[in-house]
């Protein structure tokens, strides 16, 4: 999929998006309280890149946790930028973000961020090497030692532990209250539209975009956490 028709696709259901995957909310509940346990060690008024941040709820959910922190918002989509944007505002928080429609390579110069998030962003990205370049983008605006959560779909697709594994993901999400018409759209773009690789292939990627050896710290199904710090220097 194309930057213009993924940007059009989240433009698309921005409104309605929070809704219709409300049923999954458990799965990012259990994440994101593994993320405040990663972040915990960072400063009061760290620094937080928070990368495809759509409508925002890891900012909403950071921000209550952290209250001295200050976020960077960046997301492709105006629709989704604005739901955040909007959420920003009536849970108080607004003051503490900066927001940057389009994608992290024309996010402005600012001060290095001591944390960053990207959670099912990396996915879309079908060519190996624009994965790279996009990990190293994040690790360009990290600290030495600034910490990166990213999470994606992996498996071996090759692997009868994949098929098992998208029939029960679907099942969740089926059971989860996706519209039919969703989990159809979902089970097309996995094939064509999504880059799932292999957990360590995916790991492998992010280090060498310049931080240190990935560690695993979160599954549920088809979904992979990895937290790691940038490396004192930076990848070439």
């Amino acid at each position: 999929m194309r930057d213009d028709e993924l940007k059009a696709l989240f433009d698309q259901q921005a409104a309605g998006y929070d809704k219709q995957w409300s049923g999954m909310a458990p799965i990012r509940e259990a994440l994101y309280r593994l993320l405040d346990a990663l972040f915990a060690a960072l400063p009061e008024n760290a620094r937080i890149l928070c990368v495809g941040v759509g409508t925002g709820a890891e900012v909403a959910h950071l921000a209550g946790r952290f209250p001295g922190w200050q976020f960077t918002a960046v997301d492709p989509s105006g629709a989704m930028l604005e739901v955040c944007r909007q959420r920003a505002a009536q849970d108080g928080f607004l003051s503490r973000c900066y927001f940057h429609e389009g994608y992290l390579d024309t996010l402005p110069g600012m001060p290095e961020h001591d944390g960053a998030t990207c959670f099912l962003v990396s996915q879309f990205l079908l060519e190996r090497r624009a994965r790279t370049a996009f990990f190293h983008e994040i690790a360009c605006r990290l600290k030495p030692g600034g910490v990166l959560a990213n999470a994606d779909l992996a498996s071996d697709t090759g692997s009868p532990a994949y098929e098992a594994l998208l029939r029960s993901w679907m099942t969740l999400m089926s059971s989860a209250g996706v519209q039919p018409e969703m989990l159809e759209r979902a089970r097309v773009a996995y094939a064509r539209d999504v880059a799932i690789l292999p957990t360590q292939q995916v790991a492998g990627l992010i280090e060498a975009a310049g931080f240190e050896a990935p560690v695993q710290f979160f599954q549920a199904g088809l979904m992979h956490g990895w937290a790691c710090p940038r490396k004192a220097s930076r990848a070439r």
